[in-house]
């Protein structure tokens, strides 16, 4: 069997939703003359620092291995990059962990986290899309809470921890980005009708 074949055959539920319908819907809703034009996700990076880390190197192996059950893949160390005093760092100290999901890994993490983590959040609200995305129009969030995955083990949880998640698409305006996002049922705050 052919790689292709295998991937094609494990496509990700929400990269297949892409290519089949909201290609099409976006160039018609968004006015674009060219199908290259409409926005995709080009990745999503996980990054967690969790400061008790930085001393205890057991804390940040924890994290780490918690970090890429939910990602489902291997993270990569954050140090450094200059010596604080204040904050009892120095150059070179491991501070958290990141990792960057791309392609299929990308999709099915934006399909768990949307429809398995987020519902399971306390007393969640709706994201406002004006405090959201930054000037690339990439939408950066926090999660505090780790538990929210279905990885993770309640009972083997020694501390708790969160993470920032910045998804990265391939356009610089913020409207296509949003519009992009709200296809995949992305839970934005309503606008309030005038």
């Amino acid at each position: 069997m052919s790689s292709n074949t295998l991937s094609d055959k494990y496509a990700s539920r929400y990269r297949e939703q892409y290519n089949s319908k909201i290609i099409s819907f976006l160039k018609e809703s968004l006015s674009l003359k060219n199908i290259m034009e409409v926005p995709h996700l080009e990745k999503i990076v996980l990054n967690s620092c969790y400061s008790p880390a930085v001393t205890d190197s057991k804390k940040l192996k924890k994290l780490s291995s918690e970090l890429s059950l939910i990602a489902g893949q291997s993270t990569v160390m954050t140090k450094a990059r200059r010596s604080l005093a204040g904050f009892h760092l120095r150059e070179g100290m491991p501070l958290g962990v990141k990792v960057t999901l791309r392609k299929d890994n990308m999709y099915d993490f934006l399909d768990k986290l949307i429809n398995i983590a987020m519902p399971r959040i306390k007393d969640f609200n709706a994201y406002d899309s004006n405090k959201h995305f930054d000037h690339h129009a990439n939408f950066n969030f926090g999660l505090v809470d780790q538990t929210i995955f279905p990885e993770i083990d309640y009972d083997n949880i020694d501390f708790s921890w969160g993470m920032n998640v910045t998804i990265v698409t391939s356009t610089s305006n913020k409207e296509h980005s949003k519009a992009l996002l709200e296809q995949f049922n992305f839970p934005f705050k309503k606008s309030a009708s005038k």
